[in-house]
């Protein structure tokens, strides 16, 4: 099921969210590789990539409720996305939802969307 608003098209996660425990992990939706993050009780998707050098964030962990860039140990907060005051950078977050069972994550439709779809 995907349901559309005027900015957003919530895809369904397609994989089962394990509840029990931490993890970092690539999180494959509509064509968009993202990082799908468990710490403690929080829940996140973010961009899967490193704003600094472009690493693959699906291979970092966190310290607190931080992400850790695997390359240069760069810092990103797992609500808000942003990176740590001296980094000047962010992380793009993702909305995600639970409905039932099922889990959404809220991405952006594109212009061309937005015209043509």
């Amino acid at each position: 099921m995907e349901e559309e608003n005027d900015d957003l098209t919530w895809h369904k996660v397609p994989v089962k969210i394990d509840d029990t425990r931490n993890y970092v992990k690539a999180l494959h939706v509509a064509g968009k590789k993202l990082c799908l993050i468990r710490q403690d009780d929080v829940l996140s998707v973010t961009s899967s990539r490193c704003p600094h050098a472009g690493a693959d964030l699906t291979k970092g962990w966190c310290e607190g409720h931080k992400l850790i860039c695997p390359f240069h140990r760069h810092e990103f907060d797992i609500v808000t996305g942003k990176g740590t005051e001296k980094q000047g950078n962010y992380i793009r977050m993702y909305p995600l939802k639970k409905e039932g069972d099922d889990y959404y994550v809220g991405i952006k439709r594109s212009l061309w969307d937005k015209i043509f779809g």
